[in-house]
């Protein structure tokens, strides 16, 4: 399996099945792409109950940085977005790519969008309303309550 498809929706999937979705999280955040490993040791401590991959709307996706046009917590100007999230939005509309998934954390019973920011813009972008996602939880009685 190439480094391209090793954090898919399926590998999430087969990660969850077998228990090691928290490995996949941290495999996932530390890949090209995301680079992100400072991230992955952040939310391995204290450790997080993780589920999914599922699909959740965007409109509850807690963004940390954005255009002004969304609801974020940081708006940036569109400038700041990047030209391939423009080309992640034609790879959805056009080739119906499927990105990995968002990684975001359940936080004060708020969906926080921890890693994936240009991936739901491009989402946002293509006109899709929902976005797959792995929810990391620091309690189990949170994560059995998330519905």
């Amino acid at each position: 399996m190439t480094d391209e498809h090793a954090h898919t929706v399926a590998t999430a999937r087969t990660a969850a099945e077998e228990d090691r979705l928290d490995e996949w999280v941290a495999a996932f955040l530390a890949s090209p792409g995301s680079d992100n490993a400072a991230l992955a040791e952040k939310l391995a401590d204290p450790p997080r109950l993780w589920i999914g991959p599922m699909r959740l709307p965007i409109e509850r996706l807690n963004r940390l940085a954005g255009p002004p046009d969304a609801p974020v917590l940081c708006p940036v100007d569109d400038d700041y977005w990047r030209d391939d999230v423009s080309e992640m939005a034609e790879q959805i509309d056009e080739d119906g790519w499927e990105p990995p998934p968002v990684i975001v954390t359940f936080q004060a019973g708020q969906l926080v969008l921890e890693d994936g920011n240009h991936r739901v813009e491009g989402l946002r972008r293509a006109g899709e309303p929902e976005a797959w996602a792995i929810v990391g939880f620091e309690r189990a009685e949170d994560r059995d309550a998330f519905g």
